[in-house]
C-alpha cells in the first residue's frame, strides 16, 4: 500500500513538472504504422513488429516522460522487437500466415480464405501495467481491423510485406484472467523482408 501511495505522488509531481508542454506535444503526436521501408537483409532475414498503446490505456494519457513510466512499471507508449533483438526466431510464413518470435514475445497473424484477419490472430508480450510487470495475451475481436500482405521476391520463393492490425481483447498469459484493458485496440503494425517460407 505504501509503494503504491508513492508512486501515486510521484506520479503526481511528475505530471506538474511536465505541465502544457506534455499535453502540446500529445496534440501535435499522431500515429503512424510501421512503413514498408527497405530492410538491410545483407546479414539475412529481417522484420520489425511494434505496438503501440492508445492514449486512453496510458496513465495520465502518456505525458509522464519515459523515464519514469520504466522506473515504475507503467505503460509505455510502444514496445516492440525485431530480428535483432534476443532469442528472435522465424516461425512458419506463408502467404496467409506469419510467426515472429522474441524472448518473451509471440506474434502470430492470419488472413483466412475471405481476406479478413483469423480470430487466432494474437499477440504474446510483457508489459508494465499498473506498477507491475505482466505478460498479456491479445486478440482481435470478432470483427478485427488488420491485414497481411506479402510479395515473392523475382526468381525466388522468399517473401517480404508488411502486416497491421488491432488487438481488442487482452487476458493475462498466464493466469488466463480477462482483464479490463486497454481501453481501446492496440495497434500492431510491422514489415519484414526475405523471409523463407514454410516451417521452421
Amino acid at each position: 500500500m505504501k509503494k503504491s501511495r508513492k508512486i501515486s505522488l510521484s506520479i503526481i509531481a511528475v505530471a506538474m513538472l511536465a505541465g502544457l508542454g506534455g499535453l502540446v506535444w500529445l496534440g501535435s503526436r499522431r500515429h503512424k504504422p510501421v512503413a514498408e521501408n527497405v530492410m538491410d537483409t545483407s546479414q539475412g532475414p529481417a522484420f520489425e513488429v511494434r505496438l503501440v498503446v492508445p492514449r486512453g490505456g496510458l496513465p495520465l494519457g502518456g505525458i509522464l516522460p519515459d523515464w519514469f513510466v520504466r522506473k515504475h512499471n507503467l505503460t509505455p507508449r510502444e514496445l516492440g522487437f525485431d530480428h535483432t533483438s534476443s532469442g528472435a526466431k522465424i516461425g512458419v510464413v506463408r502467404q496467409h500466415w506469419l510467426e515472429l518470435f522474441a524472448d518473451g514475445w509471440d506474434f502470430f497473424i492470419e488472413i483466412d480464405g475471405e481476406g479478413r484477419v483469423a480470430p487466432g490472430t494474437h499477440l504474446e508480450f510483457p508489459v508494465g501495467l499498473g506498477g507491475r510487470q505482466v505478460r498479456l495475451n491479445c486478440r482481435p475481436a470478432d470483427r478485427a481491423t488488420g491485414y497481411l500482405r506479402t510479395t515473392a521476391q523475382a526468381g525466388s520463393e522468399r517473401l517480404d510485406g508488411r502486416f497491421l492490425v488491432e488487438l481488442a481483447i487482452c487476458k493475462n498469459a498466464e493466469s488466463g484472467e480477462a482483464i479490463e484493458w486497454p481501453p481501446a485496440p492496440l495497434t500492431v503494425s510491422g514489415s519484414f523482408a526475405d523471409l523463407p517460407p514454410g516451417r521452421r
